[in-house]
């Protein structure tokens, strides 16, 4: 779990959502939802998740749509047409992969946990694939593990000038993110399409060498630098900052915020 977080257990989160604990349940096997696991192995929701209830609960009642018609309004809404076991199978391979590196760097995992600023439970979910790190997490694991986050998703594609669309390697570190790699390869910079859902933020503060650039292409997106400086970014504006400063991000607004993101060099 992430340190500081909020967490509820499965009867709290019901009682706030008004439905039955066997309800979340479902949920949870069709895919709808994703609770994190205790070390015990209880199911716990974030903030993140009860979100994520409460707008299955309102296509539910409001919409009146059945629990595989929900599933298909949000991968659409999410920008993913990918099933829920296609997502299961990914966070399986990505844990399986972070778990190597953690290995082959010799960092226990209550070590790795206190430097990344996560709690050993957490770690070790993340590792068995039952939960899904944040953005400022996977870029904490990376520089722990000399390593970039786009070798946690599996190897890289093969470097040609000219990508289409449909060629893009997509990442979706956690619920609300999206992002799509515009270049092939190994190049010195590294261009990404972000989509942001409303909501959705970076997890926390991180930072790393390096320089960044934003170009907002729709929405709009706060980012703090240091805990000092704040910045909406808005339609149209760019934002330049060197990555060294603590940075953290979040979509204030009410649609998806769409941004190319250039790092370099690269630590996706």
């Amino acid at each position: 779990m992430e340190q500081g977080a909020r967490y509820l257990t499965i009867s709290e989160a019901a009682r706030i959502l008004g439905v039955s604990p066997s309800s979340l349940r479902n949920w949870e096997k069709i895919g709808l939802i994703t609770p994190v696991r205790s070390q015990g192995r209880y199911r716990l929701y974030s903030r993140e998740a009860l979100n994520q209830a409460k707008r299955v609960q309102y296509l539910r009642k409001v919409k009146r749509l059945n629990p595989h018609s929900i599933l298909h309004v949000l991968q659409v809404k999410d920008g993913s047409a990918r099933t829920p076991r296609a997502r299961v199978r990914e966070s399986e391979r990505i844990g399986t992969r972070l778990s190597r590196l953690r290995r082959q760097n010799k960092i226990t995992l209550t070590e790795t946990a206190r430097k990344a600023g996560i709690s050993p439970s957490f770690l070790s979910a993340i590792e068995r694939g039952q939960a899904n790190p944040s953005v400022a997490t996977f870029q904490k694991l990376a520089q722990l593990y000399h390593t970039n986050v786009l070798s946690f998703f599996g190897s890289e594609a093969s470097a040609h000038r000219l990508v289409r669309p449909r060629e893009r390697k997509v990442l979706e570190p956690h619920l609300g993110v999206r992002i799509e790699q515009l270049a092939m390869g190994q190049p010195m910079m590294e261009a990404q399409l972000w989509t942001i859902a409303p909501g959705a933020n970076s997890g926390g503060s991180y930072h790393h060498e390096g320089e960044e650039f934003i170009y907002v292409l729709k929405g709009s997106l706060e980012l703090w630098l240091d805990e000092v400086e704040r910045y909406l970014v808005e339609e149209g504006d760019s934002l330049y900052f060197e990555s060294t400063h603590a940075h953290r991000w979040k979509n204030l607004g009410k649609t998806p915020a769409v941004l190319l993101w250039i790092n370099t060099p690269p630590t996706f």
